[in-house]
């Protein structure tokens, strides 16, 4: 069998694992946000950032996109805990991964609680695995959730089972995570007696603690800062600890407020732009003028967006975290630097 390939991580920078995090007693960091945001990259980097921190990690993803695999340029993952990212320094850990299906989840709790290990196969292979986890209202979260839970209780008892100090799921998006989340309390309220209710009540104690932090990704666009609001609040009232936010794809602040106004108002001084050129060799025609204000102008008018939709995040009153936007889009050495930046802010 060949090996798998495994990231290896850059020389960190000193001072790098330095510093307070913002969340120093949790185990469990959830990430999720509205499509489009990349929650996925901001739960990858995040995992590589707790690494940094000596942690032995483990980066779990529930929606069966093997969004993880193709961050990391790693083969499809299966339903087994594979390292991803080995830190090679005294003070870095490792980076494990696992897609959860539910219907593996499914077998493995059979086979756990009531010693179906054949018999489970056997239901699998007529099945009644997969009816069970398609017609029950909440069994497929049920079955996610609780897999993440089995990972996050592991102690010296479990002999031959991994423990983890850091746990990294990329969740549902945000319409969805207080319903995902919330689901093992209901089926408390449901299952009065048994071994069903004992885990549900054990699975909901943890999602519910101060082990367990909700991260919400978004951009500095109206409906993703929206969706993160109203999801903010649903997790509150849910009783769900609500982590920080982040702002994930930042732009780089090319022009100050008051080039920005000048722009905005139609009073940039058109002969310093030209002069500006001339000194650099460039012909100013005006055509090439009138195209560069008009950019200006759209910049301008992005960033007067955006600001006006940080101060909707500011209001949420959470942390809130700032990730810039990679030009040459996301691979492993842009992954480190993301990570570096969750580092230094205080989010890992």
């Amino acid at each position: 069998m060949s090996a798998e390939p495994v990231a290896s991580a850059p020389g960190q920078p000193d001072g790098q694992s330095e510093g307070q995090s913002d969340f120093p007693g949790v185990q469990l960091h959830i990430v999720t946000g509205k499509g489009g945001t990349g929650k996925t990259t901001v739960a990858a980097a995040l995992a590589l950032a707790l690494a940094a921190r000596d942690k032995t990690v483990l980066l779990c993803e529930v929606e069966g996109r093997q969004g993880i695999a193709q961050l990391f340029d790693v083969p499809p993952l299966p339903y087994e805990e594979r390292l991803i990212a080995r830190g090679d320094t005294a003070r870095s850990g490792d980076v494990y991964a696992l897609s959860i299906d539910a219907e593996s989840a499914l077998l493995e709790y059979l086979a756990m609680y009531y010693r179906l290990g054949r018999a489970g196969k056997a239901l699998d292979r007529f099945g009644v695995v997969e009816f069970a986890t398609t017609i029950a209202p909440g069994v497929r979260d049920v079955l996610l959730t609780g897999k993440v839970y089995e990972a996050a209780k592991r102690n010296r008892r479990n002999k031959g089972a991994r423990q983890y100090d850091a746990i990294v799921l990329d969740s549902p998006p945000t319409g969805r995570i207080a319903a995902f989340l919330n689901v093992n309390s209901e089926l408390a309220g449901l299952a009065k007696v048994g071994p069903i209710k004992a885990q549900a009540d054990t699975v909901t104690k943890l999602l519910r603690s101060s082990r367990t932090a909700i991260h919400l990704v978004t951009v500095l666009e109206e409906m993703p800062v929206q969706e993160t609001g109203d999801g903010v609040a649903e997790l509150r009232r849910a009783g769900l600890p609500v982590g920080g936010v982040v702002v994930n794809m930042v732009r780089p602040q090319d022009l100050d407020a008051e080039e920005r106004e000048q722009l905005l108002l139609n009073t940039v001084d058109r002969g310093e732009l030209v002069a500006s050129l001339d000194k650099v060799g460039i012909p100013a025609e005006d055509a090439l003028v009138a195209a560069l204000l008009e950019e200006g102008r759209h910049h301008a008018e992005r960033r007067r967006l955006e600001d006006s939709q940080r101060a909707v995040i500011d209001a949420l009153d959470v942390p809130s975290y700032e990730l810039p936007l990679l030009p040459g889009g996301v691979d492993m050495g842009g992954l480190y630097e993301l990570a570096e930046a969750l580092t230094e802010e205080g989010l890992a």
